[in-house]
């Protein structure tokens, strides 16, 4: 029963936190995907391996903000990934008493398309599915939080069209 509210809690704060950043996750020019030509970003450095999985850590970070990382060499703070289509992707944290939410929008690049809600005994894996650039915003809260002890933020991922390098 404590473990339902907790869960709820973490789903309602994130919830806010995510619906409070919306105006700004879809601001213009500030985006990668606001870019003529996106993917041709993608290189060695901020695409997942050929192995067809790659993971990203979602993180409680500073007073305010969350944060998503790539699981590769190099990778930064809520910086750009791509991946192919098929690709599996992991979302997860490595923090203790976290939960976390991602939100790739009505047009998610993912299936299943749903909001992705998971927490530190819970990853969630999706398959890289529909091709292009897609901005997704991320919500971290403590176990057992209040008000203001969630953090927000946005990043964005290129599922690259099929063929390309």
């Amino acid at each position: 029963m404590n473990i339902h509210r907790t869960i709820a809690g973490l789903i309602l704060s994130a919830s806010i936190c995510l619906w409070a950043t919306g105006a700004t996750a879809q601001g213009k020019g500030k985006y990668v995907c606001a870019e003529p030509n996106p993917q041709s970003l993608c290189n060695a450095d901020n695409t997942c391996s050929a192995s067809g999985a790659c993971t990203v850590d979602i993180k409680r970070d500073g007073m305010s903000a969350a944060t998503a990382t790539p699981g590769f060499p190099k990778a930064k703070k809520n910086s750009l990934f791509c991946v192919k289509p098929g690709t599996s992707v992991t979302f997860q944290t490595p923090s203790k008493g976290t939960g976390f939410i991602v939100d790739p929008g009505p047009s998610s690049p993912f299936d299943p398309p749903d909001t992705i809600i998971g927490g530190a005994q819970k990853a969630v894996q999706v398959t890289a599915k529909r091709p292009g650039c897609f901005k997704y915003s991320i919500g971290a809260c403590y176990s057992g939080s209040t008000y203001g002890m969630c953090g927000s933020g946005a990043a964005e991922v290129i599922v690259m069209s099929p063929g390309s390098k």
